[in-house]
């Protein structure tokens, strides 16, 4: 026997076992197999999860949608302002409404027709509701514009007719009036007229009413002025309505 065939016995066993440690590591490849189809089943998971995501999404939005109405009108809304009535004890009844104090425009100006002596005996009884009803019919100009614009009302107190309401522009007098007011946020009593003149009062003294009111819109037609009373210490409940009707 050579060396030849010596090594070649001695070495023969080595490469074969080299060849089946080789064979012996497929299943390492295989193992890379799992994990692939592991990665490719949680992706196709991830996937399915989306589309099941973007199809719940889909059928929810037309709910959304039909759950918005455009012609739909606006919720209530509710806020505090500053209401001041006042007049001459022979004269008209005011109404002006402020949100700030300190501002002496007020932001609505109102005229009533009923006299101030009649409105004191209204307030005795501890109920008084003044309803102003404008009527607009689809030919009118009230229509489009905005419910503190209206010029005139129908005004009605608890129930019966007592004449109408008109929308007034403030005056140097009645801002001189409301600024001699700016420290008083609740009470009532007499102050002097200040310049302002209504039904041939000049110089007589104003008698005021002045609290906070939670103003209510209801919507573009309907919105109302609720006196608050605290601890009742101005003796009546005050609701003043302004309503239209189309």
């Amino acid at each position: 026997m050579t060396k030849i065939d010596v090594l070649r016995r001695l070495f023969l066993p080595c490469f074969t076992a080299t060849a089946t440690a080789t064979i012996s590591h497929h299943p390492t490849t295989t193992k890379k197999r799992l994990s692939t189809s592991l990665r490719d089943d949680i992706r196709t998971q991830v996937s399915d999860q989306q589309q099941q995501d973007h199809d719940d999404s889909d059928s929810s939005s037309p709910l959304v949608v039909s759950s918005y109405n455009p012609n739909a009108p606006p919720r209530s809304s509710k806020t505090m302002v500053i209401g001041t009535i006042f007049g001459h004890r022979r004269g008209h009844v005011w109404f002006a409404v402020q949100h700030d104090r300190l501002n002496t425009r007020p932001y609505l100006l109102l005229e009533l027709s009923i006299p101030t002596q009649s409105l004191v005996q209204e307030m005795r009884f501890g109920l008084v509701r003044l309803s102003l009803e404008c009527h607009s019919s689809p030919e009118s100009d009230l229509g489009p514009i905005s419910l503190r614009s209206i010029p005139i009302w129908t005004m009605f107190c608890n129930g019966r007719k007592v004449g109408f309401a008109v929308r007034k522009r403030t005056t140097e007098p009645i801002r001189l009036m409301l600024k001699s007011l700016q420290s008083t946020t609740v009470g009532a009593g007499v102050i002097p007229s200040s310049g302002f003149d209504s039904g041939g009062n000049n110089g007589a003294e104003l008698i005021y009413m002045r609290a906070s009111y939670e103003c209510i819109v209801g919507g573009p037609d309907s919105e109302s002025f609720h006196l608050i009373n605290p601890d009742g210490c101005l003796g009546q409940e005050l609701s003043i309505f302004l309503m239209r009707s189309r």
